[in-house]
């Protein structure tokens, strides 16, 4: 650093190197640390595709397992993963896909894998609808064939090259990692150890350099204080002045005690209305919640009134059912009293009696038929009024609802003013407390101020002197901001 700069200059300059060493070392280890997370999620993508292919061939697997279970057995449930086969496998081929959509040697094998699944799928469903069809026999020759080994062969090969492909892309971005870590780390270490011996280097120059600069500034300031000290005692001017203000200030004081008096009496009444406010209101509570219980005790009863009328309404329609069977009982006597009668007057004289039961029967059939149609009329009345009686009800039972919140709304309030009163009271006393205190204060101030007003009439002193040590002073605190001037000055 060039000698003649000011101290201001030196320290700004400290701080710009210093600024630009933390920058470069952030910079750089920002972007080790951005290669770092990169090469680390390149490893995690990695080991999805690995997760996808072996779980696409375990699938495969399993579906062959399950389809040679179920024509062995002829058991549906060993067909379980076979049915989650056709499901996963093209869920699977198509997030390899898109999970190696940047890799074209992948996307070809892909390319490969996709027929020989649908082709294995294909050969297991024939198999299975044989022997669904009672035609087991045929599906174990076409096992024994090998048409199906060999696409699971083939699928196999195809699966284990993308898996050596991605464990070759896997030890590759793990070296890469690791380089990349080594680095970060280099440049965060040696490039914290050169910044902070910069920074001790340059502290070690400022400290040497303050000393030398300060310290003949600092004993003309000394020896200016000490005359400025002594000139001090004298000082008396404004004297007269200060007693007059402190004189007002008394009177003043005076009339702000008699104040807080006041407010201390006023805020002592509305502590004692807020007391009386708070139980008001916990009264109001009070009854909030009683009402609250009758209304729930309504609200009980006409759910009551709603299940009896439904109760009502359910037997109505089981009379209405007894009804129909009674009127296809009495229809069916009605046919057969006919029947009778005819076949009496067949019959001649033995019949003519029984005609005479028979035609009975048949006029007492006709009056059951006529009371029965008068009974569903009025059952389908009194149907009628049970649903207009269930809407009302329910109707009734809604504004008990209605009324029910807004008797909780009502609660809240009264909660809500409960609280508020009980803080408004406590706020009142703390306010008249504080008022209390505050008069007590002010009349202490008030004996300060009379103190003061007598120390002023005694300092009388010459201000020539003063006003020349000052201009001292003045020339020397000129002289050190030139010293600390900044870099900008």
């Amino acid at each position: 650093m060039n000698a003649n700069w000011t101290f201001g200059r030196k320290i700004a300059a400290s701080f710009v190197i210093s600024s630009v060493l933390l920058i470069a070392i952030g910079v750089i280890a920002f972007q080790s640390i951005d290669q770092l997370i990169d090469a680390s999620y390149r490893v995690t993508h990695t080991h999805q595709v690995l997760e996808k292919a072996a779980s696409l061939l375990g699938a495969m697997k399993d579906a062959e397992t399950g389809q040679r279970g179920y024509i062995i057995t002829g058991n549906e449930s060993y067909l379980e993963p076979y049915q989650g086969a056709l499901l996963e496998a093209p869920r699977l081929l198509k997030d390899l896909r898109n999970l190696t959509s940047d890799n074209d040697q992948e996307q070809k094998r892909i390319d490969l894998a996709e027929p020989l699944v649908t082709a294995k799928l294909a050969e297991l469903k024939h198999t299975i609808d044989l022997r669904r069809a009672g035609r087991g026999d045929e599906a174990l020759a076409l096992i024994g064939a090998g048409t199906g080994k060999k696409y699971m062969d083939d699928l196999r090969v195809i699966v284990h090259d993308m898996d050596d492909t991605e464990r070759g892309l896997l030890k590759q971005r793990a070296v890469e990692s690791e380089m990349t870590s080594i680095r970060a780390k280099n440049v965060i270490l040696y490039g914290t150890l050169v910044s902070l011996a910069f920074v001790i280097a340059v502290g070690v120059l400022l400290t040497r350099a303050l000393n030398q600069q300060v310290g003949t500034a600092v004993g003309h300031v000394q020896s200016s204080s000490a005359e400025l000290q002594a000139a001090a005692n004298q000082q008396a001017s404004g004297a007269k002045e200060q007693v007059n203000a402190m004189t007002e200030i008394t009177t003043t004081i005076s009339e702000l005690v008699a104040t807080s008096r006041q407010i201390a009496e006023s805020a002592q009444r509305v502590a004692h209305i807020a007391e009386q406010t708070a139980l008001a209101a916990q009264n109001g509570d009070g009854t909030v919640e009683k009402g609250q219980d009758a209304i729930a005790a309504i609200r009980r009863q006409v759910d009551l009134v709603v299940n009896h009328m439904l109760d009502l309404g359910r037997k109505s329609q089981e009379i209405g059912a007894v009804l129909d069977i009674v009127a296809e009982l009495a229809e069916q006597t009605n046919i057969l009293a006919i029947n009778a009668t005819i076949e009496a007057s067949g019959a001649g004289e033995a019949g003519r009696r029984f005609a005479v039961v028979a035609d009975e029967i048949r006029k007492l059939a006709d009056r059951v038929a006529v009371s029965t149609k008068s009974i569903r009329s009025q059952i389908d009345e009194v149907r009628g009024a049970v649903n207009t009686t269930v809407m009302a009800t329910e109707s009734g039972a809604k504004a008990v609802e209605a009324g029910a919140r807004q008797f909780n709304e009502v609660a809240a309030s009264f909660r809500q003013i409960t609280h508020l009163v009980a803080t408004t009271t406590d706020a009142a006393r703390e306010i008249e407390l504080s008022t209390k205190q505050q008069a007590s204060a002010a009349e202490q101030v008030r004996i300060a101020v009379t103190d003061v007003a007598q120390a002023t009439r005694e300092t009388e002193a010459s201000t020539s002197q003063t006003l020349q040590t000052a201009s001292q002073l003045a020339g020397l605190s000129q002289d050190l901001r030139r010293l600390i001037q900044p870099l900008s000055a």
